[in-house]
């Protein structure tokens, strides 16, 4: 059985909006956590499925790639920007669950997200601006960098910045 644990949105949600029956989480004098109200569900043993990444002596949640394309083409083909999200999630070895694109009229920007088993993959263009911000987020054995040789493809940007974020580094 998968290794899992799932939180309780509705807890979490009950008490960031100020609704929980406990009157303790909502006052600030409270030494209470109001992480208390969360509700962990064990999905097996051990750790040896929780997807985290190992690298450079790091364990970590997963790897967040912050793409910005500037000067790049075919921002406003949803076709485009279809076929590069489900490549880019193919070449990083990602499995694609679900994609889902919206075109804004009359600007031809699309935003978009391929959800993926392991994250997922978001971009937002603004043609109008030849520019397109892209994130790529991924846990476990994905290779979220090998995304970025599909996009620059996809976009033949004159110019493509990458930052990465470490997400969940472990203490």
């Amino acid at each position: 059985m998968e290794n899992t644990s799932r939180v309780s949105m509705a807890a979490l949600s009950r008490v960031a909006d100020g609704c929980h029956d406990d009157a303790r989480l909502l006052d600030p004098r409270s030494t209470v956590n109001p992480r208390t109200a969360l509700h962990v569900v064990p999905g097996g043993t051990g750790e040896s499925l929780d997807h985290f990444v190992e690298r450079d002596e790091m364990r970590f949640a997963g790897t967040h790639l912050i793409v910005d394309l500037w000067e790049a083409s075919n921002l406003d083909d949803a076709d485009v920007v279809e076929k590069a999200l489900r490549e880019a999630a193919a070449a990083a070895g990602a499995t694609l669950l679900k994609l889902d694109l919206h075109c804004f009229t009359p600007s031809g920007g699309i935003t978009g997200v391929a959800v993926l088993a392991e994250s997922h993959i978001s971009i937002h263009t603004w043609p109008e601006r030849t520019y397109a911000a892209v994130d790529v987020f991924m846990c476990g054995d994905a290779k979220p960098h090998r995304s970025i040789r599909v996009l620059r493809q996809a976009f033949c940007p004159r110019t493509l910045t990458v930052s990465e974020h470490r997400r969940g580094v472990m203490p």
